[in-house]
C-alpha cells in the first residue's frame, strides 16, 4: 500500500537549494508551502518555478500551497533588539510610538490594540511564552503589568487570550500577495485568522479575479486560528475547500488544553463535509536541531494520522532546520505506520449517508465494491477531481488512483488522502479511456495480470461532475 497521508513541508531558507528540494520531493512532499510572512514577491515567484521544474524532474506530483501572512499582530522593534522582562514590573504597548522600545515600552504594529482590550484582559506574547494583564489603556498607550515575564526580542506576536482582536483577515499585503500566488497559478491559497464564511469568500472572490488572465480558479484553505472561528466552523468550511488546524495561535487564544479535542472535531466535520484536513504547527519540531524526533511527536503526528487528517505539516522544520529530508522521512514512516494499525469503518461510515447525487453514489458504490470485492485499486475518471475527493473522505485499505486530463486537477489532487493523481489524455471514447486507464496502472505496476480494480466514469466523457458509471474489471 502507498502511503495514504500527505506531507506539506514549508520551502525556505533549508530546503530552497534545487539538490535539496530533489531529495525532500523523493523522500515524500506532496505539496510544498510557500510561506508569504517572508520574502518578497519575485522570491516566491522564483521558488513556484523551482518546484514546478524539479517535481518535472523527479516525475512526481506536486501542488503549491500559498499560505498569507494576515494581519501583522505584533509588537515592534527594540534597541537592543530584545528585553528581559521580569514578572511583576510595568510595560507599556504604545501604538503611536515609532522608535525602538526598551524595558519599559514598545511600538505597535497593531494600532488598533488600545480599543480592542480593557483591564483586566491578558495578553499573551511570543506564543504565549509572556502574559501581560491590562491594568489600563490611556489614549494609544495600553498599560500592563508583567504577569510571566521572560525574553522579548523584535516584532513578537501578540494574542489575547479568548479571542477578540479586530483586525481584519484580509490586508493590503495579502490582497497584493494573493495577485503574486495567481502569477504562477498556486493550486491552494490559506487564508491566515479567518473569522467568518465572509473572510473566505471575500479571499475567494480576490484570487478568482486574480486568476482569471490565467484561466485559474485555486482552492482555499481556511486557517483555523482564531477562537472566534470556532463557533463559525461549519459556515467557514462551507466557504472553504478545507482548514488548517494551525495550532499555534489557537493554542494561545483557547488554551493548549482545549486543542486535541478541536483538532479531533476539526477534522471530523471536515471530512463530514467533504473538505479537506491539514494538521499543522511544531508536529516535529525538535527535528529543527535534532536528527530524530521525540516520542512524543511521533505519537502527535501518528494521532493526526488516525483523527483522519488529509495532510500533516512541516513548517520551521523544513524551512530552516538542519534537518529537512530528515524530517520528511521520519514523518512519512510514522505516517505509513499509523495507517496500518487505523481501523476499516466503511459500513458504519454507509450507515446513514444519504446521497443526492448521481456522481457522489457512484464514487460511494466503487468504495463499498472495492472492499468487499478485495479489489487492488479504484480508479476514478475524473476531470474536476471531485469524484476522487468523495472517494477519500472515507477510510479504505484499497489506493484511489485519480486520472485526470486536466493539470490543475492533478495537482490539487496531491493533497487528497489515499488518492495518487496521474495525467492521463482527454478521450472522448469510453471505452479507449478505460483501456488506456488501466493500461497506465499496468506500466507502474500498480495492477498485475490477474487483479481486480474498480473503475468509475461518467459518459459522455469530459463533462465535471459527470460520473455515473462504475465497473468491475479483472486483468488480462
Amino acid at each position: 500500500m502507498p502511503r495514504a497521508t500527505k506531507i506539506v513541508a514549508t520551502l525556505g531558507p533549508a530546503s530552497s537549494d534545487p539538490e535539496v528540494l530533489e531529495r525532500l520531493l523523493r523522500a515524500g512532499v506532496d505539496v510544498v508551502r510557500l510561506n508569504f510572512s517572508h520574502g518578497k514577491a519575485e522570491d516566491h515567484i522564483a521558488r513556484a518555478a523551482l518546484v514546478r521544474e524539479v517535481a518535472a524532474k523527479v516525475g512526481t506530483t506536486v501542488a503549491l500551497m500559498a499560505d498569507l501572512q494576515g494581519p501583522k499582530i505584533r509588537v515592534g522593534k527594540f534597541a537592543d533588539g530584545k528585553v528581559m522582562l521580569i514578572s511583576g514590573q510595568a510595560f507599556i504597548l504604545d501604538a503611536q510610538r515609532t522608535e525602538p522600545g526598551d524595558n519599559g515600552i514598545v511600538g505597535l504594529d497593531y494600532k488598533e490594540l488600545p480599543r480592542d482590550v480593557r483591564p483586566g484582559d491578558s495578553l499573551l506574547l511570543n506564543d504565549g511564552l509572556i502574559v501581560l494583564v491590562v491594568d489600563a489603556v490611556r489614549g494609544e498607550q495600553v498599560h500592563t503589568k508583567v504577569k510571566i515575564g521572560g525574553e522579548l526580542s523584535n516584532n513578537k506576536g501578540i494574542n489575547k487570550q479568548g479571542g477578540g482582536l479586530t483586525a481584519p483577515a484580509l490586508t493590503a499585503k495579502d490582497m497584493d500577495d494573493i495577485r503574486t500566488a495567481m502569477a504562477f497559478q498556486a493550486e491552494y491559497v490559506a487564508v491566515s485568522f479567518p473569522k467568518s464564511a465572509t473572510d473566505m469568500e471575500m479571499a475567494r472572490q480576490l484570487a478568482n479575479v486574480a486568476g482569471e488572465p490565467y484561466r485559474h480558479k485555486p482552492s482555499m484553505i481556511a486557517k483555523i486560528e482564531r477562537s472566534e472561528a470556532i463557533p463559525q466552523l461549519e459556515a467557514i468550511l462551507r466557504a472553504s475547500d478545507g482548514i488548517m488546524v494551525a495550532r499555534g495561535d489557537l493554542a494561545v487564544e483557547v488554551g493548549n488544553a482545549a486543542v486535541p479535542a478541536l483538532q479531533k472535531r476539526m477534522i471530523r466535520m471536515a471530512r463530514e463535509m467533504d473538505k479537506v484536513a491539514i494538521t499543522a504547527t511544531q508536529m516535529m519540531e525538535s527535528m529543527i536541531t535534532n536528527p530524530v524526533p521525540t516520542r512524543a511527536e511521533v505519537s502527535d503526528v501518528a494521532n493526526a494520522v488516525l483523527d483522519g487528517t488529509d495532510a500533516v505539516m512541516l513548517s520551521a522544520e523544513t524551512a530552516a532546520g538542519k534537518y529537512p529530508v530528515e524530517t520528511v522521512e521520519q514523518m512519512a514512516l510514522i505516517a505509513l505506520e499509523a495507517e496500518r494499525a487505523d481501523d476499516l469503518s466503511i459500513e458504519t461510515d454507509f450507515a446513514n449517508k444519504r446521497f443526492g447525487r448521481i456522481d457522489q453514489s457512484i464514487a460511494m458504490g466503487a468504495l463499498f465494491t472495492a472492499h468487499h470485492l478485495g479489489c487492488k485499486a479504484i480508479i476514478a475518471l475524473t476531470e474536476s477531481g471531485s469524484t476522487a475527493l468523495w472517494m477519500s473522505r472515507h477510510n479504505i485499505k484499497v489506493p484511489i488512483y485519480g486520472l485526470t486530463s486536466q493539470v490543475v486537477s492533478q495537482r490539487k489532487m496531491a493533497l487528497y488522502r489515499n488518492v495518487l493523481p496521474i495525467l492521463m489524455n482527454k478521450l472522448s471514447d469510453r471505452d479507449e479511456a478505460l483501456a488506456q486507464a488501466e493500461r497506465l496502472l499496468v506500466e507502474r505496476g500498480a495492477l498485475k495480470p490477474g487483479d481486480t480494480y474498480a473503475i468509475t466514469c461518467g459518459e459522455p466523457m469530459g463533462y465535471p461532475g459527470g460520473t455515473n458509471m462504475l465497473k468491475v474489471c479483472r486483468v488480462d
